[in-house]
């Protein structure tokens, strides 16, 4: 039996496209996942080009496989996502070994591909965008668990002045409500029980609402979170990743009105400085921001929010790198992923003259990471004590008989509780907070749950 290793950079994105390339190639091909180097015949490489010098660190990757390649006749190497798109037939030149190379848009043609590969003994590669075309030829979505990532949207069309993504994943394109229905419904009918809704700019969906409704029209997202909320053993959905310019006054509502949506949200800001917003192109100014974190808070208090920051981009001065700090002090962020700047090639700000040394931008860089760990510290700190619906998704790393599971603001939590509990929500009082997860004493399942009382308790 082939065997199929896959490692993922980047976003949650990335890990939702990688379980698709699985599940095309175990249809087409039989390809069965493992996690040993050792054991497989092809290695596929999801990447992302976010980070800093992302396209060198592949190259690096791609000179280790090599030898992997070299020890066993037959093996197969494939690039994927956003570095094969941006890189294309220069990945096969520089990298000979390479057998395959496809864009996120092409992840469906991955057994064609492949066969073209064996059949003419060159690289194959395709980095085409054509739109949606990937989710009409996917394999029937298979449960893995009681969570599932549902892609509702390809692609971005802010073209922020520093992002590479539009670029790399194309423009803004979503798909038919129908579609997505159906993927949601086949997931459910499985035992899936929480759905996170994904989007470069996930707030931006507009998708054709088709038969669904008799009206036609289309569909943005706080209508498909309510729509989704009519499925009955569906008990929570997320959605990720959103732009502040398109977090509408209805989507701001549905967290008042839909209990099935969770309490967090991720709102990516990238700085509190208007000068500095202006010159991302991010199309939104910090009272703009602000006022939809205050709307928020006063119809969730206790939400959980989260949110990107660059430091350092071409020219920030130290008032700009201040009203980013006045910001978060108002916004009060309790988790956030923060990078010191770095230019990506073929982007605007790439062309920008950086005046600002290292030095100062890791120390403000330093700053702000400690402001949000504090504000994350007193966030978990104030849910002891609490009574958290916990989707219980898995059996605890840390053993000794206990699960783990997620809380509506996103945290894990573990407690002990009996592996039935799995695929359930159950209520569990919050006694501890850690680092990184927190620790509960089971009360009970949730209301509504059908599950042997003997171990509800």
């Amino acid at each position: 039996m082939s065997k199929l290793l896959i490692k993922t950079f980047g976003c949650q994105m990335n890990e939702y496209d990688s379980s698709k390339m699985a599940d095309v190639l175990k249809a087409s091909h039989g390809y069965e996942l493992t996690s040993d180097p050792e054991a497989a015949d092809l290695v596929l490489l999801n990447t992302c080009s976010v980070r800093e010098k992302a396209s060198e660190k592949v190259f690096s990757e791609l000179g280790r496989l090599k030898e992997w390649k070299d020890a066993k006749p037959g093996r197969v190497i494939g690039v994927g996502g956003c570095v094969a798109s941006q890189e294309g037939e220069a990945i096969a030149r520089r990298a000979p070994a390479v057998d395959l190379v496809f864009g996120p848009q092409t992840l469906h043609r991955l057994p064609a591909l492949l066969d073209q590969a064996r059949r003419t003994h060159k690289a194959a590669i395709d980095i085409r965008f054509p739109e949606i075309e990937k989710f009409d030829h996917l394999p029937e979505p298979r449960k893995e668990g009681p969570t599932a990532f549902v892609s509702i949207m390809e692609g971005c069309s802010k073209y922020c002045t520093f992002c590479i993504v539009p670029y790399t994943r194309g423009e803004e394109v979503s798909r038919p409500l129908d579609d997505v229905l159906a993927e949601v419904d086949a997931l459910v009918r499985q035992g899936v029980r929480e759905i996170t809704l994904l989007g470069q700019n996930v707030n931006a969906y507009q998708g054709a609402m088709g038969g669904a409704m008799a009206d036609g029209g289309t569909c943005d997202l706080a209508l498909l979170i309510h729509i989704l909320a009519r499925f009955e053993t569906l008990g929570r959905i997320r959605f990720t990743t959103s732009h502040p310019a398109h977090f509408s006054d209805a989507l701001i509502d549905a967290y008042a009105s839909e209990p099935k949506l969770a309490g967090v949200l991720h709102l990516p800001v990238q700085s509190g400085s208007d000068r500095i917003l202006g010159m991302m192109k991010r199309g939104y100014t910090r009272a703009q921001f602000l006022d939809k974190i205050a709307r928020l808070r006063a119809l969730r208090p206790e939400i959980a929010l989260s949110s990107d920051f660059i430091v350092g981009f071409p020219s920030e001065s130290e008032a700009d790198f201040e009203a980013t700090m006045e910001l978060i002090e108002a916004a009060r962020f309790d988790a956030a992923f923060s990078f010191v700047y770095s230019p990506r090639p073929g982007t605007p700000a790439a062309n920008l003259r950086d005046g600002v040394s290292m030095d100062v931008k890791q120390a403000r860089l330093e700053r702000l990471q400690a402001r949000i760990r504090d504000f994350g510290i007193a966030y978990t700190e104030r849910l002891i004590g609490t009574v958290q619906t916990v989707l219980v998704e898995k059996v605890s790393r840390r053993g000794d008989g206990q699960l783990a599971g997620k809380t509506p603001c996103n945290r894990w939590l573990n407690f002990d509780g009996a592996e039935a509990l799995i695929g359930h929500f159950a209520e569990v009082c919050v006694t501890e907070s850690l680092t990184n997860s927190l620790r509960g004493e089971l009360i009970g399942v949730a209301a509504g749950e059908t599950i042997d009382e003997a171990v509800s308790a």
